[in-house]
């Protein structure tokens, strides 16, 4: 039964002790005493913080989860490498059979999580119900939400999260039939109004995807959809990179919404060099610490959550308990999830260890020790 002796963030605070794992992969116990926050990274002991929940995931590794196949393989022992220990695989705006063959792909792995991976919680449908306008860096397929298409996709893989947008026809009718079938609705990729986003948002939406980017910007007469989730929102999902979102933007994000969280967007070119990748059917361009369309687009990201982490402390400038909570709790708690993103007795025993600088010195998925 694996034991660490480190600062161990929990719920209440910070201990130190020990942390120890069961057989099953769970957590078994934690002991130990307060710690003094201010100086957990001075303790000469390793910081244990809780894995990194990605909720918007594309690719990594050179590879795309729209291609199918073990693309996902790929992927996930990727990003756990960096931390991740759970995510969901998100797809991209494209025609229904390409839909279907990213889906069969990924079913089984949502059923059972390979060895050196992070566990895949199931699917981020990321369009293609949203707007035309505001496609971002997604293919050209856009179109109105059909109910037969979600549950055909969902009987493939289990659907945890669909992106929309409310302005388009049809759309918010279906947001509250979505949300009591058990999806969670996050408005995004939109040119929607102040007022559309607040009208989803009481249909049953709960979030905003990759807020600031790809839509409607907030401006003091037209709040746009940025004004709803500011105004409104209890979870949004940003992309700490710093090229999506400047810090100020971030700071500003973090005191409207309480349980603001990260996620990479990350595409194929994650932890690749510089040069041509893919995301979806579109040709993408990993270059100057970003990923790019060819017309300069950004096009997701190359970032993975270890970094995310440290822009969090070293750019926005949160204390580490609150950086934490952003790239783990929140996702889980927005997902509804109890037994992931906190250190508690019984949860599973998804674990980072950090050295003082937040360098990344050991992973476990589900009690397994992840090789880095």
């Amino acid at each position: 039964m694996p034991s660490l002796h480190a600062n161990i963030l929990t719920p209440s605070g910070f201990v130190t002790g020990d942390i120890a794992f069961n057989p099953e992969g769970r957590i078994a116990h934690i002991t130990g005493h307060p710690a003094t926050t201010a100086s957990v990274r001075e303790a000469g002991l390793p910081l244990v913080l809780p894995g990194f929940i990605d909720l918007h995931v594309h690719g990594g590794a050179g590879h795309d989860i729209m291609e199918g196949g073990d693309a996902v393989l790929h992927v996930t022992r990727l990003h756990a490498r960096h931390g991740t220990t759970s995510l969901l695989a998100t797809t991209m705006t494209a025609p229904m059979a390409d839909l279907e063959a990213a889906f069969s792909a990924l079913g089984p792995v949502c059923q059972q999580r390979p060895a050196g991976a992070a566990r895949v919680m199931g699917v981020h449908l990321e369009g293609p119900y949203i707007s035309e306008a505001k496609l971002g860096a997604q293919p050209p397929f856009a179109r109105p939400v059909s109910h037969a298409e979600i549950h055909q996709l969902h009987a493939l893989a289990p659907i945890r999260l669909i992106t929309l947008a409310p302005e388009v026809g049809g759309n918010l009718d279906m947001v509250a039939q979505l949300c009591a079938e058990g999806y969670k609705v996050q408005l995004g990729h939109s040119t929607g109004s102040y007022e559309d986003g607040v009208a989803a948002l009481q249909q049953g939406a709960t979030g905003f995807t990759h807020l600031f980017n790809a839509m409607s910007a907030l401006h003091h007469r037209e709040p746009g959809m940025v004004g709803a989730a500011l105004a409104h929102a209890r979870f949004a999902e940003i992309i700490p990179d710093l090229l999506h979102v400047h810090p100020g933007a971030i700071r500003a994000a973090l005191r409207a919404i309480p349980c603001l969280y990260c996620v990479t967007d990350s595409t194929s070119a994650a932890g690749m060099p510089d040069g041509e990748y893919t995301l979806g059917r579109h040709k993408v361009f990993k270059c100057l610490g970003g990923v790019r369309l060819e017309d300069g687009t950004l096009a997701g990201s190359s970032l993975a959550m270890d970094q995310a982490l440290r822009n969090l402390v070293d750019s926005v400038g949160l204390d580490l308990a609150d950086a934490s909570n952003r790239v783990s709790r929140f996702a889980a708690e927005h997902l509804g999830l109890t037994d992931r993103g906190q250190l508690v007795a019984g949860a599973w025993a998804d674990v980072v260890v950090l050295d003082r600088d937040l360098a990344l010195q050991a992973v476990y998925v589900e009690g397994e020790a992840i090789p880095l």
